[in-house]
């Protein structure tokens, strides 16, 4: 067994946040630079689902062509820098993936050892038709007293006793089977459904010789890997401030890196001469992302993860480093506690849900609000009432507003989008024959796109995150050693569980009051941050752009105000969690179930509420004078 006791910081170099990130950044992260690892986060909750079906019917490999590609291009600087290489591109097969690395080595006659993770893929056991009732397979969010479900979280009981039949079911792993493979002896491991950080936290576990237990050291790895995991999110693209910084520099942002010290502690840089920018700001705004769920027995908050849980993240810490010219070159992130895992890891299922289309219609100008009145009114009358009683979903959503004394048509035109659902394909249709009753019957102005393809019905998939037990999961680490020949190794479990505790929210708990004139700004020219999904839930994070209005904006954003932020949007099923990141100057907000059933299956425009926090930073507020006297 193979045992790595580096003193100095592993380099672990991200190559991929999205299956849609082009195969060469792989290789870019290899040559521009020297780096021990190199990971790769191919995977969205929807992505093995969108294939899942394909792929049992045998039309679909299985794996990330990307992923793949990245390999077919990198493998010779590979073996000749012995980097290690640890990626999740295998998606619903990685064994497929890692035969045809095999294959690839072998061909090239290369000293690699390749290996493939499994234990993820929970159809066989969970599958193949969805649960009769809710105590079955528990929701993510069972436990949670304070929030309650959204209409449709569970659909799949509605369907007049018959089964609803699954597509997918992978349960999130962790890094400790990744870490059992590099210890035996893999260059190159390839995974399915691990959790995004998980390919970062086995580098640096198994780079350290860290042990199970080190708490603190694995839950800074986990941050490291939460913060490059997205590939350019944390070197300039999705940045709130992006309009200050040269355009041409965020065309195509250079890939980040990870070096991660023996205690936990983190740097993260990117190669010279890369595009794109790292600093502060871009590296807590990727912080604030995806935040998953917070819970904590103290004052603190907990980003949770199948391998250990973190704790304490309020101590967390940030600074500038390497400093040149106009950009900061990279960021030291410090001060992280860990605790035990949790007892149980998430689990994405999908299933078939029905039907859905969606009508696109225009409408310009004068009178607006009342022509969409009217149309709304017409549609709900030509459909026969027991086909509206079908229907799971009939949403009218308002795009856009008119612009006053408009210049073009464009400036004057606004959209509606009528969003049907229904586990009938007729009562989806009848959506549209509705349309058609109306005719000529419409509104002053009335036009509609050419493409009328979105108002045919088609299937689609509906999103069930559940838990599952750690204990009951059977994760293998399986090597190739030669044709026809696969050793496998069960990882084990970990020693130790600590049960999730209540989580935590709460408002400030001693506001400043401001007596000083106030002035009228949007909340955008004082605050930078970002929001994301997970599910059915909706996270975001606010920090100043100065320090010095720290305390205002700590005080301003309570859960009251963001609940008047949220607008017309705001349901009173909602609810709301705040907690604090002082050391960071920043505030984070989850608000649940917001996004309905989330991922493949919210109604929403913005299904993974990546524009929520340009939408409130838009806003106007009321901002003290004083502050700006600072």
């Amino acid at each position: 067994m193979v045992l790595h006791t580096e003193k100095r910081p592993v380099k672990v170099a991200n190559c991929s946040g999205y299956h849609g990130d082009p195969a060469f950044e792989m290789y870019r992260q290899a040559t521009l630079g020297d780096v021990d690892f190199i990971t790769g986060d191919y995977l969205a909750e929807v992505n093995l689902a969108n294939n899942a079906q394909a792929w049992r019917n045998g039309e679909h490999p299985g794996y990330e062509p990307t992923a793949w590609d990245g390999l077919q291009q990198t493998i010779d600087v590979i073996a000749q820098k012995r980097i290690r290489v640890v990626i999740n591109g295998g998606a619903l097969d990685p064994k497929a993936l890692a035969l045809k690395v095999e294959t690839l080595v072998s061909e090239k006659k290369l000293n690699l050892r390749v290996a493939y993770l499994s234990g993820d893929d929970l159809y066989p056991t969970l599958g193949p038709n969805m649960p009769t009732t809710k105590d079955e397979l528990r929701h993510l969010d069972s436990a949670n007293t304070s929030t309650a479900p959204a209409d449709l979280t569970y659909a799949f009981l509605n369907n007049g006793g018959n089964p609803v039949p699954m597509i997918s079911a992978h349960a999130y792993l962790g890094a400790r089977g990744i870490v059992e493979g590099l210890r035996r002896g893999a260059d190159i491991v390839i995974c399915g459904r691990v959790a995004d950080a998980s390919p970062v936290i086995a580098a640096a576990w198994f780079w350290h010789g860290w042990c199970e237990t080190d708490y603190d050291e694995l839950a800074g790895s986990l941050i490291a890997g939460h913060l490059i995991e997205c590939s350019a999110y944390v070197t300039g693209g999705n940045f709130a401030d992006f309009d200050n910084y040269d355009l041409d520099s965020l065309v195509e942002p250079g890939f980040p890196i990870a070096e991660i010290a023996r205690d936990g502690t983190c740097v993260i840089s990117k190669h010279p001469g890369t595009d794109g920018f790292i600093n502060v700001d871009t590296v807590r705004c990727q912080f604030l992302y995806e935040l998953q769920e917070i819970r904590t027995s103290t004052a603190m908050s907990a980003l949770i993860s199948p391998t250990y849980m973190l704790r304490r993240l309020g101590t967390i810490g940030m600074c500038s480093v390497d400093e040149a010219a106009a950009f900061l070159k990279s960021v030291l992130i410090s001060g992280i506690r860990g605790s035990p895992p949790p007892p149980t890891t998430k689990c994405a299922i999908f299933y078939q849900g029905g039907y859905e289309a969606q009508l696109l219609l225009n409408a310009t100008g004068y009178g607006t609000p009342k022509k969409w009145d009217l149309l709304e009114k017409q549609l709900r009358h030509f459909i026969p009432a027991d086909i509206m009683n079908d229907l799971e979903t009939l949403e009218f959503q308002r795009v856009g507003v008119t612009a006053e004394n408009p210049r073009s048509q464009l400036d004057s035109t606004t959209y509606l989008r009528v969003l049907s659902t229904s586990r009938k394909q007729s009562a989806v249709i009848s959506v549209a024959k509705a349309m058609g009753n109306i005719s000529l019957k419409h509104f002053s102005g009335f036009h509609a796109s050419l493409d009328m393809r979105t108002a045919i019905p088609r299937p689609f998939l509906a999103y069930y995150p559940a838990i599952v037990s750690q204990s009951g999961i059977n994760e293998t680490i399986n090597f190739i050693d030669g044709p026809n020949k696969i050793s496998s190794f069960g990882t084990g479990h970990p020693a130790r569980y600590e049960e999730l505790g209540t989580r935590d929210t709460y408002d400030p708990k001693d506001p400043q009051t401001y007596t000083c004139d106030t002035k009228q700004i949007r909340l955008g020219d004082i605050a930078l941050g970002r929001s994301g999904d997970k599910g059915g839930n909706l996270n975001v994070g606010f920090f100043p752009k100065s320090p010095c209005h720290w305390p205002w904006l700590q005080d301003y954003m309570t859960k009251d105000r963001m609940r008047q932020l949220i607008g017309t949007d705001w349901d009173d099923s909602f609810f709301i969690e705040r907690v604090e990141f002082p050391h960071i100057h920043a505030v984070h907000f989850v608000v649940y179930g917001i996004l309905g059933r989330g991922v493949s299956s919210s109604t929403r425009l913005d299904g993974f509420g990546k524009g929520f926090l340009d939408y409130v930073r838009d806003k106007f507020v009321e901002v003290p004078v004083d502050i700006f006297q600072n």
